[in-house]
């Protein structure tokens, strides 16, 4: 039982042995590159062990890039992985850019896969062109009337401005911008709405893919719809603002004629006040007159009779509210 125990851990050693061995010493993997036409030395790839770096990465791509004819070497592949690049992507894309006659190095593709983008992908944009939808654009014609435009942007990868070029935010962000300008350039919404292939002239025109990365095609307009009739609303918040001014006017110009009114009634109440204190002076005059004999006695009474007169008669055509109502009513009884 022993001599099995001892069988059973010598066995188990020889195969972690075995597979350290294999790991350190990849023969599989050298004797692939070796019937594929890749020279490599075992020694180098126990060297990427130690350098932390996957011998199977390079060592395929080496591969790939050998049957499509391409020459890679292991120090840039490596140096590509240890710089955080993408190596499988990068060699992908080689191959692509040669196959479809894209002229494309090594130092361009690995500078644009340190700079974040997709290579593989950008060459097959290269070769199939991508379309991009843009969101709903709002746009107000001379004549008021709001359009809504739905376009669809096709665009090409242009190699030579991915490092350093903007993206497709900034593509849908110009052709928004040519499409608002050209639909608010127009004189009617109907002319748009019948030529909306104008719109595409206008904004192809204006080289909306400069500076950045892709290369602009065609611009289709996919969609146009009438909004709100922005002219008219404009003017009915003119005309209600109008009408408040207006409005503050008249209440600001009734505001002044109310004080007016006030201040001549004040006006008159101090004239009123004046009148009554000359008439309180009369009696005193007229009996300093008496004692000074400029007026005599028959003169003071001739003045008041001349007084009851006056007042009599303004009596008789001013007669008092009650006494006129309660006249009223005794004709009428004596009629009955």
């Amino acid at each position: 039982m022993e001599g099995i125990g001892l069988y059973i851990v010598i066995i188990i050693g020889a195969i972690v042995g075995l597979w350290i061995i294999l790991y350190f010493i990849p023969i599989g993997l050298w004797f692939s590159a070796l019937i594929s036409g890749v020279r490599i030395s075992l020694l180098q790839l126990i060297l990427m062990r130690w350098r932390k770096v996957p011998p199977a990465v390079v060592v395929n791509s080496m591969i790939e890039g050998n049957k499509a004819g391409l020459t890679l070497y292991r120090n840039d592949l490596e140096a590509h992985y240890l710089a955080g690049g993408r190596v499988p992507d990068v060699t992908h894309a080689l191959v692509s850019a040669e196959k479809a006659n894209i002229n494309l190095d090594f130092k361009m593709a690995t500078a644009i896969d340190l700079a974040g983008r997709d290579v593989f992908e950008a060459v097959q944009m290269s070769v199939n062109p991508k379309v991009i939808n843009t969101p709903p654009v709002t746009a107000v014609a001379k004549d008021g009337i709001q359009l809504i435009a739905k376009a669809r942007v096709t665009v090409r990868a242009n190699i030579k401005q991915l490092v350093g070029g903007a993206g497709e935010e900034t593509i849908l962000a110009r052709v928004g911008e040519g499409i608002v300008s050209s639909i608010g350039s127009a004189s009617s919404h109907k002319a748009v709405l019948e030529n909306p292939d104008s719109i595409s002239r206008v904004v192809l025109e204006k080289g909306l893919d400069s500076g950045t990365a892709f290369e602009i095609l065609s611009i289709d307009i996919a969609d146009m719809d009438i909004g709100k009739n922005v002219g008219a609303g404009l003017q009915i918040d003119q005309a209600n603002a109008d009408k408040n001014i207006a409005q503050a006017k008249a209440e600001e110009r009734r505001a002044m004629a109310v004080a007016e009114e006030q201040e001549m009634k004040a006006k008159a109440q101090e004239a009123r006040a004046a009148v009554i204190q000359a008439e309180k002076e009369v009696p005193q005059a007229i009996s300093e007159a008496l004692r000074n004999g400029n007026i005599g006695v028959m003169d003071y009474y001739r003045m008041k009779n001349i007084q009851s007169d006056t007042d009599m008669r303004d009596a008789i055509s001013n007669p008092p509210e009650d006494q006129s109502s309660s006249t009223e009513d005794k004709n009428e009884g004596d009629n009955e």
